[in-house]
């Protein structure tokens, strides 16, 4: 069995004339993620790895997630493959972790993991806001082979009210 947790990004800032790639977190974003690990730490803290896209907002988001649950930071690892915005390249990096780990979490960007989680559930699932997770559950032994997972879907508690 496999588990796979997308984490969007949370809520980052155009205020700056920066590369999207250097795109800060607002302050509700960083409030935001830190509540939403508090509230969902048994969907992080069984994680075998964190994987994040390089992205400032992404980067941050994962830290702050690691830093909240008091968990140490060799957990993370910085990915390119991950700074995309193309469902493609996000389901060619899934299929391709090792074997050995049975539960992950992405940290990264909409549209893709978005595509991912409808595509991955067989859902109609349409949008994952900042700082929400889609966690998915396969009954497959092999990253390779995932699809028709089990989508648990956590927003934070603004959306939900």
């Amino acid at each position: 069995m496999k588990t796979l947790v997308l984490l969007r990004h949370a809520k980052s800032s155009w205020e700056y004339a920066v590369a999207d790639r250097n795109r800060t977190l607002t302050e509700r974003g960083m409030r935001r993620i830190e509540q939403m690990a508090l509230n969902c730490s048994d969907i992080f803290i069984p994680a075998d790895c964190f994987y994040s896209s390089p992205a400032n907002r992404a980067c941050h988001t994962a830290s702050i997630a690691l830093h909240t649950l008091k968990q140490p930071f060799d957990r993370l690892k910085i990915v390119e493959e991950l700074y995309t915005f193309e469902p493609l390249q996000v389901l060619r990096f899934i299929n391709a972790l090792p074997d050995v780990m049975n539960y992950v979490v992405c940290v990264g960007h909409n549209p893709a993991f978005t595509e991912v989680a409808a595509q991955l559930s067989g859902s109609s699932f349409f949008h994952l806001p900042t700082a929400a997770w889609a966690k998915l559950t396969f009954s497959q032994s092999s990253w390779n082979a995932v699809s028709e997972g089990k989508l648990e879907l956590g927003l934070p508690k603004e959306i939900l009210n």
